[in-house]
């Protein structure tokens, strides 16, 4: 998000303008692309890469989220959006969006906002939360622990694919077309990305040709 205050702990922060505007020119002229974007993120960054997209309309072809939370105006996307950035960043969430639940979050919400991903080809997924195959010791995820994995992993993906649900229904609802995967088990860890990952290429690869 481009902030609309500055922050004591995090400073100035214009993160859509870098991603949206400056970024994209820089790679094409330094990789010779041919001039077609796509975007993708996981976990908190899987509601970046929507906004992204409804706030530089025709930049990205296709947009990729997984284990997401796009709606951040009601109280639990709003409560995600807090964790992140007031519990790991140390900053005060309404110096990016203004006051909780005010105008600043309903622009920023890609589920209110969703019509204006019309066109851009979309690919949604989450899990449930429920343990599942890379939720056992010998896929344990370094520095996490698997009762952590388990636990917490499973609570914030049960949290994620409520959110995704709201998403895909409203797509649904605007008969706006998307591919989307919702898993019946897995966590909000690695390799459940990794597979995500692997599993949307052609769809990005299908995007950028």
């Amino acid at each position: 998000a481009d902030w609309q205050k500055a922050d004591p702990a995090l400073g100035v922060n214009k993160w859509s303008t870098f991603l949206g505007d400056e970024l994209p020119p820089v790679i094409d002229a330094a990789y010779n692309t041919n001039g077609r974007n796509a975007i993708a993120g996981i976990s908190s960054s899987g509601t970046s890469v929507l906004n992204l997209a409804i706030a530089h309309p025709n930049r990205y072809e296709a947009v990729g989220s997984y284990s997401g939370c796009a709606g951040v105006a009601d109280p639990i996307g709003q409560w995600n959006v807090r964790l992140v950035v007031e519990g790991r960043g140390q900053a005060d969430a309404e110096n990016m969006w203004g006051p909780y639940g005010g105008a600043g979050w309903r622009a920023n919400d890609p589920v209110i906002n969703a019509a204006k991903l019309r066109g851009t080809k979309l690919y949604i997924s989450s899990s449930t939360g429920l343990p599942g195959e890379f939720d056992t010791p010998q896929h344990e995820q370094v520095g996490v622990g698997l009762a952590d994995q388990i636990v917490l992993g499973g609570g914030i993906e049960a949290m994620t694919y409520v959110c995704t649900r709201q998403l895909v229904d409203r797509l649904a609802e605007l008969r706006i077309p998307a591919t989307v995967d919702l898993r019946p088990t897995g966590s909000h860890s690695w390799l459940y990305w990794q597979e995500q990952l692997h599993k949307s290429w052609p769809f990005f690869e299908s995007a950028l040709s």
